[in-house]
């Protein structure tokens, strides 16, 4: 009786909706939130695995080292703001285009660099500069990270914008509030979310990068993930 009862839990929970995250769960506590769990430990403790905050002494102590943070912090802002200036304008123009079968092509040419691995999109990007011979350095930078990037900001903006009611913009419209008033007043403000929510995607992944500085600083810049990078070499140099 125990076992039939169990058989049928188990076959309600799997027949509904909430069983289908269970797979994306399973997923991100592997492969996210325990290697995050492990960044935390590795923050907090030495090489003999006793706690510490001499990791963050350490780190205050190199000026050099928070210098490269507030420059990476400087980095990771300009290409927020270089993705919202060209997202934005992007994700509008998808979102008022008539042609339903043109929104999408434009969509899918935006995800489909997503599907190639950053490292390959990258060298393409440095094989480009060196086609046209330009200099690699912190322009580059910049627009490396603003190309890897930008259809995280994009899409956000483009999912919240298709879902604002057309009944509130043609509301405004007929009280007689021109395109900018009802941009400016209604359609900016409802985007919002969407608009956080690409900073999210990109200013954190902007921040901690390490192969884009590697392969389009042309060896002179040094950003925060390419001091973590080095950490973690280090550390398992001494563990082997």
């Amino acid at each position: 009786y125990v076992n039939i009862r169990i058989m049928k839990k188990l076959q309600h929970f799997f027949s509904s909706r909430k069983s289908w995250v269970l797979p994306y769960l399973i997923f991100s506590v592997i492969f996210v939130i325990i290697p995050l769990l492990l960044i935390v430990v590795y923050a907090f403790t030495d090489d003999m695995g006793h706690l510490t905050l001499a990791n963050f002494s350490k780190f205050f102590a190199h000026s050099e080292s928070v210098n490269t943070f507030v420059y990476s912090i400087g980095i990771a802002i300009l290409t927020t703001l270089g993705c919202i200036l060209l997202g934005y304008p992007v994700a509008w123009i998808l979102n008022n285009s008539k042609n339903l079968s043109y929104s999408r092509t434009l969509i899918m040419l935006f995800i489909l660099p997503m599907w190639v691995n950053i490292l390959i999109r990258t060298l393409a990007t440095v094989a480009l500069f060196d086609f046209l011979n330009f200099p690699l350095g912190e322009g580059a930078l910049i627009f490396g990270m603003v190309y890897n990037f930008l259809p995280f900001m994009v899409l956000p903006i483009y999912n919240v914008l298709i879902k604002i009611d057309r009944d509130v913009i043609n509301a405004a419209r007929d009280l007689g509030a021109s395109s900018s008033y009802t941009f400016l007043k209604i359609i900016l403000p409802l985007s919002i979310p969407g608009i956080i929510s690409g900073i999210t995607m990109v200013f954190v992944p902007a921040l901690t990068t390490f192969v884009i500085s590697d392969l389009l600083g042309g060896g002179k810049i040094l950003l925060i993930g390419n001091v973590i990078e080095q950490s973690f070499k280090q550390r398992q140099r001494k563990k082997t």
